[in-house]
């Protein structure tokens, strides 16, 4: 599998259906394992937070979920054809979990979309087995909520664990708890809203255009409006001067004639 580094976080270049494969592979073998789908908001994060950059770059699977880090994939000479959105690859991977008899777990997101999901997923993927569907307090757990939460997901039997929390606390949640709930965890973030039928994606032409955040940001202008202020330009400018300074190191690595 190649890899490339892009502010410090590395990206793995698989398709959907080749992340989809792996993750249904490790689900079967009963590997506790985690994969993140990450965007700019997930690389800026990660550049403030070290803490952060570590959880991505920990990652079994850490796959470009936006066209603007595929983008960069490219012009760091990496042939990644399309992003792996989050909620398609939960699609892709529900798919098989459904054909091969592999039990699934929600968590996260509120009661009313948790509910949702439960109905809607089995729709999509005739036949998947949803074992278990948690909505956690918005609020920091203590340590005998977490507790049971985990002994919930692990005693259902789940193979595969669904986590939409948001950036960056999905990412953390999977990367401490993939081990004690013994399944494969995914931070798929949007995921559950859309196909809980609770938002509206954005059509396909806008999504290889790369301009997603623009219509998401057109349908929660008061909810993303400050990030999308903050990730944007940071992302934009942080990675033009990187690849910069990787041009000038390479042209000063390359012998003289």
């Amino acid at each position: 599998m190649v890899s490339t580094p892009i502010l410090g976080v590395r990206y793995d270049a698989l398709s959907t259906d080749q992340a989809a494969d792996q993750i249904v592979a490790w689900a079967e073998a009963g590997e506790a394992r985690y994969a993140c789908f990450s965007n700019a908001h997930g690389a800026v994060e990660a550049v403030e937070d070290p803490a952060f950059a570590d959880v991505l770059n920990r990652a079994d699977l850490n796959l470009p979920d936006g066209m603007s880090v595929v983008r960069e994939m490219r012009a760091r000479g990496v042939g990644q054809r399309d992003r792996v959105y989050g909620p398609d690859a939960a699609l892709a991977v529900v798919a098989r979990a459904a054909r091969r008899g592999i039990p699934v777990a929600l968590y996260g997101s509120t009661e009313a979309v948790v509910d949702a999901l439960r109905q809607r997923l089995p729709e999509k993927a005739p036949g998947l087995q949803v074992v278990a569907a948690i909505s956690p307090p918005f609020r920091a757990l203590s340590e005998a909520e977490d507790a049971e939460f985990v002994e919930r997901v692990r005693a259902s039997g789940a193979r595969v664990v669904l986590v939409g929390l948001g950036c960056p606390r999905q990412e953390r949640w999977c990367a401490e708890h993939a081990e004690a709930v013994g399944a494969v965890c995914l931070a798929v973030g949007a995921a559950f809203d859309f196909h809980a039928g609770r938002l509206r994606q954005a059509p396909a032409w806008v999504q290889r255009a790369g301009m997603e955040w623009a219509f998401r940001l057109a349908m929660e202008p008061r909810r993303l409006w400050r990030r999308y202020a903050r990730v944007v330009p940071r992302f934009l400018v942080w990675t033009a001067l990187e690849r910069r300074r990787l041009a000038a190191s390479a042209r000063s690595q390359t012998p003289a004639r």
